[in-house]
Order: structure tokens, then sequence, then C-alpha cells
């Protein structure tokens, strides 16, 4: 539908600012192209503007911010896997989705809960994003559940409150080592990471074998290397040291050498500080355990043959 009816563009922004979007638009060849978004914001109703936020990283970078326009599509319950095939690389996202151009031309995915098409109206430059503002040229709303996005999980509406984790959601990391190389694997957002995965109710060691055992490679933990708090997100990450042995990786880029180059495509900036910081101490050999949280802490010195 147009922008004519300003009650119900203003009952849609209020309705889905805490949905799982897939931002898309299209190339100057007219290939269609997108990625998954946590969030949108709404920026005014008196003219429709809306945002969203573009890492200047991004392959698209070009498309989205030269472009005429951009849709904002909100996935229903039941897209979990559009979400996932929109946030990794791939050459062709849009190979077998239903989708169609919106009115205003950008693609406007089939089954999703709404959709905004809009006009490219501004280009803010903020650090190592750039905020792409949206002029609302026509949504539509199907009435379907959105697909929410709570502490590194998924989750449907139906879920209440009382069903969501209250406390910090512990996120175990294995930092697998071998002949001076690290193990890194996709992390889901078009970057790099280490093996990670969410403690369920087997605890942070039984979670840490479960990784071990998904790459496909032999190893030991040594230690923890890292134990931090990320107040944001609701998170406390426990990095364990592990020595790697035979095997060759199931998955991801394997071991690599942390140059300045690999460790720049670490999207995760706690995670870039902790890699550089290891970088250095398997150069002279005195290895620390790193307590605090995601933007300050303290480094207790251990043993150095404990690195190795």
């Amino acid at each position: 539908m147009t922008i004519d009816n300003p009650r119900l563009l203003r009952d849609a922004f209020g309705a889905f600012m805490t949905g799982v979007t897939v931002v898309t638009t299209t190339g100057p060849d007219g290939t269609a192209l997108g990625f998954t978004a946590n969030s949108f914001s709404s920026v005014s109703l008196d003219p429709p503007l809306l945002l969203v936020s573009l890492s200047k990283r991004s392959a698209n970078y070009a498309s989205f911010t030269e472009g005429q326009g951009f849709a904002v599509n909100i996935l229903s319950e039941d897209q979990k896997e559009i979400s996932n095939t929109f946030a990794r690389p791939a050459e062709d996202r849009f190979d077998g989705l239903d989708w169609q151009p919106g009115p205003h031309g950008a693609p406007v995915l089939g089954g999703v809960s709404a959709w905004f098409d809009c006009a490219l109206e501004q280009v803010v430059e903020a650090g190592d994003h750039a905020v792409l503002i949206g002029r609302v040229e026509a949504f539509d709303n199907s009435g379907q559940a959105g697909l929410g996005y709570y502490r590194g999980s998924y989750f449907k509406p139906a879920q209440t409150a009382t069903q969501l984790a209250t406390g910090p959601a512990v996120v175990v990391s294995a930092l697998m080592q071998r002949d001076g190389e690290v193990l890194l694997v996709d992390d889901g957002q078009g970057g790099l990471g280490i093996p990670t995965a969410r403690a369920g109710e087997e605890g942070a060691s039984a979670t840490l074998q479960r990784l071990i055992a998904a790459t496909g490679v032999e190893a030991e933990p040594s230690f923890v290397y890292a134990l931090w708090e990320d107040v944001k997100r609701g998170q406390q990450h426990i990095v364990f040291l592990c020595a790697a042995m035979a095997g060759a990786p199931a998955r991801g880029r394997g071991f690599v050498e942390l140059t300045e180059s690999t460790l720049g495509d670490v999207t995760d900036p706690a995670l870039q500080v902790m890699l550089r910081r290891f970088a250095e101490e398997s150069r002279i050999g005195d290895f620390g355990i790193y307590y605090g949280n995601q933007n300050a802490g303290r480094v207790r010195r251990v043993a150095a043959e404990a690195g190795q």
C-alpha cells in the first residue's frame, strides 16, 4: 500500500521495531542484493523516514549507498532460514526465494510479516558504518507474527518474557592454535570469528567439547584465556585456549596466521582485541588471562609454557 494513511504507517512502525529484518536493494546491473539486520528505527512520520545501518566493509556498500533506494523486509516467525541465508556470505542469496520488485523497485520478499519500500533520502557516515535514511514510498503488513532475536537466539512472539532467559547467557569459545596459527570460522555476519556456542544446561565444559568435536580437529583445552562480561548483550564470555593436534578443519577458513589482514576480517571488536593480544603473547611466549568486560579489564600473567 502507499503512505496515504499515516495512522497505518505509524502503527506499522510501532509494531515492528524489534523484528529481524532483511534489507534489500538492486545493484547497477539489476542484481538483487540484501543483508540481515537485527533492527531498524523510525526517524519521522512527516515525512515518513526510517533508518538502518550498514558496515563499510560490506561487499555491497556502494550499491546501497549510491542506489535509488532500499526495502526493509520484516521476517515472519517461520523465516529463520532466510535470516541465516542473508547473514552469511553467498554468491546469490536470492536463489530459490520468492520475491518481487516493490512499488519503488527494491526487492520485497514473499511471506514476510511486513515490508517498507524506500527511496534513499540520506547517507550519514558513522564510524565504521553508514546510516541509510530511507523515505517510505510504500509498505504493507501481512498480519503474520514477526521473528524476534534475543541474546543470541531467535524466538517467536508466543514465547513470553518468563520463557526467555533472565540471567546473563554464557557463551563459550575455543581459541584453537596449531603451529603458530589459529582456527578461524565464519561468524554468520560476513566476517570471521572463532568456534563459539551458547552454553546450555550441559555447562561450559561440555559445550567446549561439543565445539571442538564439531571442528573435526583433535584438541585439548589448556586454560581459560579470557573471561569477560558483555553487559549490553547480557552475555558472559569464556574463551578456552586449546592445543590443536591432528585433523583437518571441517568448516571455516582453517588455521591461519594472525596477520593484520586476517584480523581485519574479525567483525567482533572484543574478539579482535583478544586475538591481537594472543598474537603478541605468542610471539614473546608470555601468556595472560584477561578478565573484565567488553571494553576494559586486566590481564593476569600465567606461566609461559601454559600456552605451548
